[in-house]
């Protein structure tokens, strides 16, 4: 890795110790809720033996045979996981002070720390109507520092194009694995659910993370407004309130419809305000994995 400024260096520390402190959160989270374990699986039973505790007995064996029985699990230590990220220009707006692409590196960077610290690999892929950048997935902590480095360098480039760049990438993945997608998924949902069948035809595992800035949602804006597409320029100057309701229905409808596609297709859809703290936003999307919602 080049030698870096001591700003960027600053920038680079700043990140990591965020992702520490966003996946120490959700540990904590996790620890106090009752569903334990983000990557592990039930494997068989045992035999228990006197004086090991009684966490993993599995009780409802006791109940039937009077006999106990410890469950045991095994961790998925050969995950592979894939975090695509988008950072087309749509990506860079914001209503507050962080915009779309800053919770995006911030949940990209957690993710990987967090993978990697369970010993499963992680890797970046970046884009917007092209691969920008691809970095493929490794399992040692030290690797976090190059994921990290090409979150920082990621400028607002061009427009979105979800179709292109993720048919590429899934033509180019030749073993399983977990794709991340990291997106505000400014396309029509007929081409971001084309892109996201073709890794389901390869069996890949698909988590979608659709991120929206709280203004995207509500359309609150009070007064005459100049609105101008970040992606191609184009400028309107609208009152909010004559169109807030069409507008609303329409957002509505477009979140339903990509939901229930994303449903019907076993891909795990969640949209993520990003006013939304990470840390909660991870144990909030585990525990209703563990639920089977």
């Amino acid at each position: 890795m080049p030698l870096l400024s001591d700003s960027a260096l600053a920038q680079l520390s700043k990140l990591q110790l965020t992702a520490k402190q966003i996946v120490e959160g959700f540990l904590v989270g996790l620890h106090k809720s009752p569903y334990h374990g983000f990557s592990v699986e039930f494997a068989d039973h045992r035999q228990y033996n006197p004086g090991e505790s009684l966490r993993n007995v599995d009780w409802k064996i006791v109940a039937k045979t009077e006999r106990y029985y410890v469950k045991r699990y095994e961790e998925e230590t050969n995950l592979r996981g894939y975090i695509l990220l988008d950072h087309s220009k749509s990506m860079f707006y914001a209503s507050g002070s962080k915009t779309k692409i800053d919770y995006a590196k911030e949940l990209a960077a957690s993710l990987a720390w967090l993978m990697i610290g369970q010993k499963d690999a992680a890797g970046l892929i970046c884009f917007n109507n092209r691969i920008t950048s691809t970095l493929p997935p490794k399992a040692y902590r030290s690797y976090t520092a190059q994921i990290f480095k090409a979150l920082l360098e990621l400028k607002a480039e061009d427009k979105t194009d979800i179709l292109t760049p993720l048919h590429k990438i899934a033509e180019g993945l030749k073993k399983r694995g977990l794709i991340i997608l990291i997106s505000d998924l400014m396309e029509e949902p007929e081409k971001i659910l084309a892109a996201l069948k073709h890794f389901r035809s390869h069996r890949h595992e698909v988590l979608v993370f659709h991120l929206f800035d709280p203004q995207e949602a509500e359309f609150e804006f009070k007064r005459e407004t100049e609105f101008i597409d970040s992606e191609s320029g184009e400028k309107i100057i609208v009152n909010p309130w004559q169109i807030r309701r069409e507008y609303r229905e329409y957002y509505s409808t477009f979140y339903q419809d990509l939901k229930n596609a994303c449903h019907q297709y076993q891909i795990e859809y969640n949209p993520v305000s990003i006013d939304e703290p990470i840390d909660k936003l991870l144990l909030r999307y585990l525990i209703k994995r563990k639920k089977g919602l």
